[in-house]
């Protein structure tokens, strides 16, 4: 049965709770951290580039060249109209099973727009038609960049364009002197998530600690029942900032 560990997000050390945890595997949901935490497998590890030690693959130097014309936007994580039709593109070709799947414009309006910490629309777009092309939510964080996120035009398969999205992220967190990329979750053996291990200098937090992916293989341990430790050691694990803003009565 699935099962997740969550804290709320609010307040004056909402910046800092998210950078403590986010080092610890958990992800933001708006105003929301949570971590997988299943009774019976740790399968789903939550995955970063160190992006000093990737380097492009023949692959990654085509899609950056299909990709050249794309330019970049950096917003306020403010929705729009263009974004949603995208958006549902998006979930209508690739998730249109998935728990999104009926997300209207609110609640899409909601994801962007409800972050108490630093976030960022990155919008990619193709002059040469004045189209949007791919979207991404982006947190900044004190150590890199998490892709919270993204969806991209469903009609261009050929032009790879969520795997140019995190090339880009990496271009970006280069130029500004961040160590690494967020990616989400990672599971072994998962077709849908294998992309992420197409990227050198993939590391993934395994056993309380970030590790480097040498070999999927050495992670398959993580989907077997008895990997998991019990929900009180796990929480007892969890390592919160030491001076977090105090609430006045």
């Amino acid at each position: 049965m699935e099962r997740k560990l969550f804290t709320s997000l609010q307040g004056e050390g909402a910046d800092q709770l998210n950078n403590s945890l986010s080092h610890q595997g958990f992800r933001r949901s708006q105003n929301v951290l949570y971590r997988p935490s299943c009774s019976d497998c740790s399968a789903c590890m939550s995955a970063r580039i160190d992006v000093r030690s990737f380097v492009k693959n023949r692959s990654q130097k085509r899609i950056l060249k299909r990709n050249a014309t794309l330019q970049r936007r950096a917003t306020s994580p403010w929705a729009t109209e263009d974004q949603y039709a995208l958006f549902r593109r998006y979930l209508d070709s690739r998730h249109s099973d998935g728990g999104m799947a009926d997300m209207d414009v609110f609640e899409y309006a909601a994801m962007i727009e409800e972050t108490p910490i630093r976030s960022r629309v990155i919008e990619y777009t193709e002059p040469q038609f004045s189209g949007l092309v791919a979207v991404s939510l982006t947190d900044v964080l004190e150590d890199g960049l998490s892709m919270v996120y993204s969806f991209y035009d469903p009609d261009m398969p050929q032009n790879s364009v969520g795997t140019y999205m995190i090339l880009d992220h990496i271009s970006i967190a280069l130029e500004t002197g961040l160590p690494y990329v967020y990616l989400g979750y990672w599971v072994p053996g998962s077709s849908k998530m294998s992309y992420k291990e197409k990227f050198s200098g993939l590391e993934i937090y395994h056993q309380g600690d970030w590790k480097k992916m040498r070999d999927p293989a050495e992670f398959a341990d993580s989907t077997h029942p008895l990997s998991t430790d019990p929900i009180a050691e796990q929480v007892a694990n969890i390592h919160l900032p030491e001076q977090l803003p105090h609430h006045r009565r």
